[in-house]
């Protein structure tokens, strides 16, 4: 184990022995491996940055860079495939995918593998931890075993290279690195909304234009409104129209009403037809209201259904299945007669009326009542969800207690 700060000016020579310089900077190629450092930037007397190739390394330690050049070491050129741990790394905030959170990276540890003709250094984990920063305070001013010493005296934070998630807010850049959110992509949309939380307006647009559309949109779901509003208002109106459309109706009008007016109506022409009338829909409530909470995402079939339909229905269902529970049940007119469990529906015989295991529905809400009566109706039924109704009785959406919850914590 080695750490950049142990490299960092290390004195670097060529194959004769003869100072090259010293060592300011290392490259990886996360294209071709995420962990094997390529090039070895090494600062001339004469302050020109050569760069020396893995394989013209011949040997490395805290105490020198040995190298296989015998003569004319090549000018670093620009590269924006190559991650420089000094530049794109070190004092820079990464994220941590394992432990879910945002952090400044300290240091970067390597291993050394020794080989027949060379040796390869391999970025192994960074250190967030205060033994780092020990290390970098004291990085030239003590002796490098007495601060690898003193360095262990405080806690360190390690986290693995693989766990390591770099931001880079430059798209064109960010394909040639070829960084890859997969682990990122997997996180829980409630954590990677806290992860959002902690970063600059320019990172959390790159974030989220590096996840698929679901993905990004159910994770701003469950941000502030105004780091909603803030990350829409950063991307096209396209790109945000994109978005908005795989939010639930309720979340979409919500996002909708955090931008400003403008640039609401840009998202709102940009998107699909259907979507566009479901969100304007809503739109026409107060926001802290029964139709303002409510979402029109729901299974309902007429009386004359039969639970072979029921089932139907549930498969066909677009919406968000972890939040469908109950199928409801509607007169000729719309008015909401029942709802059915889905347990219920799954075991009943298929040839069976929907209506005939259908019960009323414990409670209901009307379009306009605000969410404090709303909120009492869920903690006095125990509700899983809520029907909302129209002045005539006709259903016309529904609250979750996900969302009655995102109200209650307000």
């Amino acid at each position: 184990m080695i750490f950049f700060t142990e490299l960092d000016h290390l004195p670097a020579f060529d194959a004769k022995g003869n100072p090259l310089g010293r060592l300011v900077d290392l490259g990886i190629a996360p294209s071709r491996s995420v962990f094997l450092v390529e090039e070895y930037v090494v600062r001339r007397p004469d302050r020109r940055l050569v760069a020396i190739t893995h394989s013209q390394l011949q040997s490395i330690s805290v105490q020198a860079l040995q190298t296989r050049v015998l003569e004319g070491a090549v000018d670093v050129q620009p590269n924006e495939s190559l991650i420089r741990l000094r530049k794109d790394v070190l004092d820079q905030q990464i994220i941590d995918v394992n432990q879910r959170k945002v952090v400044r990276v300290t240091d970067v540890i390597f291993d050394i593998e020794p080989t027949e003709q060379h040796a390869h250094l391999r970025a192994v984990a960074v250190d967030v931890g205060m033994g780092a920063g020990v290390r970098r305070l004291l990085q030239g001013v003590v002796a490098k075993h007495t601060l690898r010493t003193l360095s262990g005296i405080f806690p360190g934070q390690i986290i693995p290279w693989e766990f390591v998630n770099l931001i880079e807010v430059d798209p064109a850049r960010r394909l040639r690195l070829r960084i890859s959110n997969e682990r990122l992509a997997r996180l829980h949309p409630a954590d990677l909304a806290d992860i959002l939380e902690e970063l600059s307006r320019e990172e959390q647009s790159a974030v989220i234009q590096s996840l698929d559309d679901e993905t990004a949109a159910h994770t701003l779901s469950e941000v502030s409104p105004e780091t909603l509003a803030s990350v829409l208002e950063s991307i096209s109106a396209e790109k945000a129209a994109d978005l908005v459309e795989e939010m639930p109706p309720d979340d979409a009008a919500d996002a909708l009403q955090s931008l400003a007016p403008e640039m609401s109506a840009q998202v709102l022409a940009s998107m699909e037809e259907e979507e566009r009338e479901d969100v304007r829909e809503l739109l026409a409530f107060e926001e802290d209201t029964a139709g303002g909470m409510m979402t029109t995402h729901f299974v309902v079939l007429g009386e004359t259904a039969t639970v072979a339909h029921a089932v139907e229905a549930v498969r066909s269902f677009e919406g968000n299945l972890d939040l469908l529970t109950r199928v409801f049940v509607t007169d000729a007119h719309g008015v909401l007669t029942g709802s059915v469990a889905l347990s219920r529906v799954l075991i009943a015989d298929p040839a069976a009326p929907l209506a005939s295991i259908a019960a009323p529905p414990a409670a209901t809400a009307p379009v306009h009542a605000d969410t404090r009566t709303v909120l009492d109706l869920f903690h006095k039924y125990n509700l899983l969800m809520l029907p909302v109704v129209g002045d005539d009785g006709r259903l016309v959406g529904l609250v979750t207690a996900d969302d009655a919850l995102d109200y209650a914590h307000r």
